[in-house]
C-alpha cells in the first residue's frame, strides 16, 4: 500500500485537503494528515477545525511514496515557513520521489524551493510569478516528471483522481470517480 503525508498549516484551503484525502483513501492508499504547526488541531482558511493524524516530529517524510501540499493563504506560506518541510520537500526531490501541491502551494512553496526549475507547472492564477523557472501551463492539473501541481479549489477532484491513478492505477482512479458520480458530472 502507497503511503502519502499530506501536511496540514494553519490556514490550508479546505476542499484542497479534504476532496484529495477524501478520494486518495477511498482508493486504497494510506495517507496520514501531518500537522506543522504546534498541535494536532489545525484550523482551516475558512475556520474549520481538523485533527491530524501525526505532528510532524512523529514523521519520517522519506518513508512516503508522496509528499503532499494542501494551498490556501496563509496555510501555503506557513508550510514554506516550516524549515524541516522544506528540507524534506528537497531529499524527496532529490530521490525522483512524488511530490504534489495545489493552488499556492506549487508557487510559494515549490517555486520558492527551486524545485520547479525547467518543469511544467500551474498554480493559482496571480501566483505564477513565485514559480522560479516553471513553464506556467494554466491548466487545472499539470504532471511534470515527479512533480504534479494543481490549480486551486475546483482543481481538487480531478488532481485527486490524477494522483490516485499515479498511486495505484487508473483503474482504480476511475472505479473512485465513478463511485463518486464525478464522472457523471463530467458527462453533462
Amino acid at each position: 500500500m502507497k503511503k502519502v503525508y499530506m501536511f496540514l498549516a494553519e490556514g490550508f484551503e479546505d476542499v484542497e485537503a479534504l476532496i484529495p484525502l477524501d478520494v486518495l483513501r477511498r482508493g486504497g492508499v494510506d495517507v496520514k494528515t501531518v500537522s506543522v504547526g504546534d498541535g494536532y488541531v489545525v484550523t482551516s482558511a475558512h475556520g474549520v477545525n481538523i485533527e491530524a493524524d501525526l505532528m510532524f516530529l512523529e514523521v519520517k517524510p522519506g518513508e512516503a511514496d508522496l509528499l503532499m501540499l494542501p494551498g490556501g493563504m496563509p496555510g501555503a506560506s506557513n508550510l514554506y515557513a516550516h524549515e524541516e518541510l522544506r528540507e524534506a520537500l528537497l531529499k524527496q526531490n532529490e530521490k525522483g520521489k512524488k511530490i504534489s501541491a495545489i493552488c499556492a502551494a506549487p508557487a510559494v512553496v515549490l517555486g520558492q524551493l527551486g524545485l520547479l526549475e525547467g518543469k511544467k507547472a500551474t498554480c493559482y492564477p496571480g501566483f505564477e510569478h513565485l514559480l522560479k523557472g516553471a513553464d506556467y501551463t494554466g491548466d487545472l492539473t499539470t504532471v511534470d516528471g515527479n512533480i504534479t501541481t494543481a490549480e486551486g479549489p475546483a482543481a481538487a477532484f480531478p488532481y485527486a483522481y490524477e494522483l490516485l491513478s499515479q498511486l495505484v492505477d487508473q483503474q482504480t482512479a476511475d472505479q473512485v470517480a465513478e463511485g463518486m458520480r464525478y464522472k457523471h458530472l463530467m458527462s453533462r
